[in-house]
């Protein structure tokens, strides 16, 4: 993908989630913004490969799943002394480029009970409530649905 194909997709991602966040007040703003946004998206993660939209939008569904079982699954473990509670990190390898364990992380991090708290040699940093949960396994596919989104 040219760099001037990857500004642009950008800049429309940029400008809809302004126009999201704001109801579309503040145009002098959000075009400042925008623009800074996009450059500096830009500057921070270089295009290598581009980003399949049609993917990404198939994860939405699972990742919507996925989070509704994990909040259940914690509103459980809340509520009800005799589930096992044993929280504590773990490292998961992970084989994704730099900006794909980053896009993982985030998205890791909004599902209830996880939080990734960084990413060094290839491998992640995760907090989970219930460390003998497998866990590995579940990030690993994961990984996978974002590598297809990721290419």
């Amino acid at each position: 993908m040219t760099r001037s194909v990857a500004a642009a997709r950008r800049l429309v991602l940029f400008a809809a989630l302004w126009f999201v966040l704001t109801d579309g007040e503040g145009a002098a703003l959000g075009a400042v913004v925008v623009l800074a946004a996009s450059w500096l998206s830009l500057r921070l993660l270089p295009t290598t490969r581009p980003l399949r939209m049609s993917a990404l939008l198939a994860i939405v569904p699972g990742f919507v799943w996925r989070s509704l079982l994990g909040g259940v699954d914690v509103a459980r473990r809340a509520l009800d002394p005799r589930l096992p509670l044993d929280p504590g990190w773990i490292e998961i390898p992970v084989d994704l480029t730099d900006g794909g364990r980053v896009a993982l992380g985030g998205e890791l991090s909004l599902m209830p009970g996880t939080l990734v708290a960084g990413s060094a040699n290839g491998r992640l940093l995760v907090h989970v409530l219930d460390r003998q949960q497998d866990t590995v396994s579940a990030v690993r596919n994961e990984a996978m649905r974002m590598g297809k989104v990721a290419g």
